[in-house]
């Protein structure tokens, strides 16, 4: 959501999404950027966002307003910082103390966009550097890494895929989210699903929007199903039962399961909570009207 855009703020607080960005970049023009910071600093202390995952994408620290928007966000109420044009670890190393000494909050996490070459380049040196920053999320800019490779976003982007599957297994290796790049095709809504079910199968956690439209499918397919909540409730009951106490593998339904699908069969169950959470606000705030 645009920073500058007071309407959108406010919608924000209603959508059934996991998480909302608030944007100082490219949603806001230069001779706006300040009067966007104070609206966005005076929505958080006003709060009203629930469960939702508070974000704040800035400008480029190289920029002539990086440093700004920074110092605009000490002592703000939000749960994580996302900064475009990251080519490299020394960038993230120079993110983490301009954010200390701006005051931020120690628990605020650092996310940053995959989007130029160089940070494709270096994404395991990239991802490596949470060990020592407060870094905790990737989220993929498709649209500038196109711009600057010239490599087409075609349906399907096959092309691109070597960099989204890099992108997880970075982020994995090191403990962090990942989030796939925004869908232009807002009116195209097959291909934003299959985006959607390609970066779910890809091992995305959840997939940036350009438009709330977007978002009950998006929800749809990154929740589980019912069959997939009932094998996973089965799997994790059958660990449970004191009968299969210290067992590493057990033979359920007729499939070898292992503590490594316990664990898979836990994250499901946890989606499937999230999913449950977002119904409910969604109802809460349809009931408010």
């Amino acid at each position: 959501m645009p920073g500058s855009n007071a309407r959108a703020i406010a919608k924000a607080r209603t959508l059934p999404a996991d998480a909302v960005v608030l944007d100082l970049e490219d949603a806001v023009a230069p001779e706006a950027k300040a009067e966007a910071r104070a609206a966005i600093a005076a929505a958080m202390h006003e709060g009203g966002f629930g469960s939702r995952y508070r974000v704040v994408r800035t400008n480029a620290l190289a920029t002539e307003w990086g440093a700004d928007d920074l110092a605009s966000l000490a002592g703000v109420p939000i749960d994580a910082i996302l900064v475009p044009k990251v080519d490299s670890a020394s960038d993230v190393t120079a993110l983490a103390k301009a954010m200390r000494d701006a005051g931020i909050a120690a628990d605020v996490a650092l996310w940053v966009m995959i989007e130029t070459p160089l940070a494709v380049l270096n994404l395991a040196e990239i991802a490596a550097s949470a060990r020592q920053t407060p870094l905790a999320g990737f989220v993929l800019g498709l649209n500038d890494l196109a711009k600057d490779t010239g490599i087409a976003q075609l349906p399907g982007r096959a092309a691109f895929q070597p960099v989204l599957t890099q992108a997880v297994i970075a982020a994995r290796a090191h403990g962090m989210i990942v989030l796939d790049g925004v869908c232009n095709s807002i009116e195209d809504e097959a291909r934003f699903i299959a985006e959607c079910e390609q970066a779910r199968d890809g091992g995305f956690d959840g997939k940036t929007l350009i438009h709330p439209k977007q978002i009950d499918s998006a929800n749809r397919v990154f929740s589980p199903g019912d069959a997939e909540v009932n094998e996973a409730q089965t799997i994790v009951a059958a660990f449970a039962d004191p009968a299969n106490a210290g067992k590493g593998a057990l033979r359920i339904d007729g499939k070898m399961v292992e503590l490594l699908h316990l664990y898979q069969a836990e994250k499901c169950l946890a989606r499937a909570d999230a999913a449950r959470g977002r119904a409910i606000d969604a109802q809460v705030v349809e009931s408010r009207g």
